[in-house]
């Protein structure tokens, strides 16, 4: 004789939304799913380091798009597709950060206002400002990231933990050294059109 399905959990063609249901897993936990010979408080402490460097990272990228949308002056081609291609490279490190979290068990930071709770890196205002500030800002936030990589990799590879130090030193550090130097150019006050007159002869 068959076995009756309960009417609830029947299949049907109907869509069920508005569903909620408690959580699979607790934000700041990690699970034991994964054998990856590394103990539990090493994978927590990696975990909630990684969702720092997440939340920064996450919020630079935003950065790189307000600065990308607003940029203006005489700079505005060159910055603009400057601004955009880092934006694109911080998208990759982002998803590198959230993927590496959620294969030691932990939870990835998602939300934009869980980001903006957990971030360090100075909140800019609404509006446009000047092109030097845009940089000098991107700048600062390249510094808290770069500051905590170099700190998380040492405590990575002191913990056994090879996989996330060569994450952060390959991807997130490399990248915003890099970054950083393309943006620290633009801060050179170099003339954009009449040279500097070289004096040195005249004074012969």
């Amino acid at each position: 004789m068959a076995k009756k399905i309960p009417s609830g959990n029947r299949p049907s063609a109907e869509p069920r939304v508005h569903q909620r249901a408690r959580e699979l897993q607790q934000f700041g936990t990690v699970t034991h799913a994964f054998n990856l010979e590394l103990e539990e408080p090493v994978r927590l402490e990696m975990t909630e380091q990684l969702n720092q460097l997440l939340a920064d990272s996450m919020t630079l990228r935003d950065l790189y798009k307000k600065s990308h949308w607003q940029v203006a002056g005489p700079t505005f081609y060159q910055l603009h597709l400057l601004f955009d291609k880092h934006f694109g490279e911080q998208v990759e490190i982002v998803d590198a950060i959230a993927e590496r979290i959620q294969l030691l068990g932990g939870l990835a930071i998602a939300m934009a206002h869980d980001v903006a709770e957990a971030t360090r890196i100075e909140r800019p205002p609404k509006g446009r400002e000047e092109v030097p500030v845009q940089i000098s800002r991107l700048l600062d936030a390249h510094l808290v990231i770069i500051r905590q990589c170099r700190e998380l990799a040492e405590r990575a590879d002191k913990l056994g933990d090879q996989g996330t130090n060569d994450l952060v030193v390959s991807d997130v550090l490399r990248t915003n050294e890099l970054q950083s130097w393309f943006l620290n150019e633009h801060l050179v006050n170099e003339p954009l059109v009449h040279a500097d007159q070289d004096t040195s002869k005249a004074a012969d």
